[in-house]
């Protein structure tokens, strides 16, 4: 079956099996390799991507839903040489280790400032409670999320 899949502004096709998964075409097709594969029952959050704004967890959904939506990954979020105020945060914050539920989270944290400009630690929390991360203890990912929302405020009365 032939899909077509706008990923980070660029419209991608090819013919898949019905039943495969978007992480798989992300990282197949366009070679996008930073949306991280992880458990597949859609627990980890390593998987997640912005379907029109809204992260979905791309382990659990089939490409084929995906056709005639906007497909964000991680590597939307650096644009020019500029990291997106997410990811400064995190390396502000020292919020990954290993890295590996980093881009989930990021799209994560993204999705959560696009709808909510400043949110409390507890919506924060909330946002990513639907990623693991053994690494950091959430503290850590928590501040980098407070230090984007502040830095994006921040940055928007400069201008």
């Amino acid at each position: 079956m032939k899909v077509s899949i706008s990923i980070n502004g660029d419209k991608v096709s090819r013919d898949i099996e019905p039943r495969q998964l978007l992480v798989h075409f992300i990282r197949e097709t366009p070679g996008l390799t930073g949306t991280h594969w992880g458990c597949d029952t859609s627990n980890c959050g390593a998987c997640v991507v912005l379907m029109d704004g809204k992260p979905v967890k791309s382990c659990t959904t089939l490409a084929v839903m995906c056709e005639g939506h906007e497909i964000r990954t991680v590597e939307s979020l650096e644009v020019d040489g500029q990291l997106d105020p997410v990811q400064q945060g995190f390396h502000e914050q020292h919020a990954l280790h290993c890295g590996f539920c980093t881009p989930g989270m990021l799209m994560t944290a993204r999705a959560l400032l696009d709808e909510n400009p400043d949110p409390s630690d507890l919506e924060i929390r909330t946002a990513i409670s639907g990623a693991i991360c053994r690494c950091t203890g959430y503290n850590n990912i928590v501040s980098a999320v407070r230090w984007a929302a502040e830095h994006e405020a921040a940055a928007k009365q400069e201008v």
